[in-house]
């Protein structure tokens, strides 16, 4: 663990027991009064920056137990390419490795690469035209051949 990682776990514990103590603070305050009109001054002073403190804290922990070099910076998202048991039908970040002709559906405004896993195995996907008008796939990204 690393010495950022460590005072965000620490930053976490400390929003987690702060928003902790707020709520129970609410709910003692509202327990006691009989009228609504008397009860959210509570609401609006205790409970709910206790909540929004509770969530502070679970995300900050979350951010701090996230395994390093996993993440929106390099293009993982906690994906280490094939060790979990449904990885090998996921495209990797750069997309499938095919660099054949393109293929369309009938009816589709898609444009994939052959082996894309939306494509994948359907006897009706044919060979896209370049000058078409499709949209190339999200999922595998295909790049018209030169």
């Amino acid at each position: 663990m690393q010495t950022s990682s460590r005072t965000t776990l620490w930053a976490a514990a400390g929003a987690l027991a702060a928003g902790a103590l707020l709520c129970v603070l609410g709910w003692y305050g509202v327990s006691g009064e009989r009228f609504a009109a008397r009860q959210l001054p509570y609401l609006a002073s205790c409970t709910v920056p206790g909540a929004a403190l509770l969530v502070a804290g679970a995300v900050l922990l979350a951010a701090a137990w996230r395994p390093s070099g996993t993440g929106p910076e390099d293009g993982t998202y906690g994906r280490t390419g094939g060790t979990g048991p449904f990885d090998e039908d996921l495209p990797t970040a750069d997309g499938p490795g095919s660099d054949g002709p393109p293929l369309r559906v009938p009816g589709g405004s898609l444009a994939h690469r052959p082996d894309c896993p939306l494509v994948d195995g359907r006897a009706d996907a044919v060979a896209a035209a370049p000058g078409a008008g499709l949209s190339p796939c999200p999922v595998c990204e295909p790049r018209w051949p030169r």
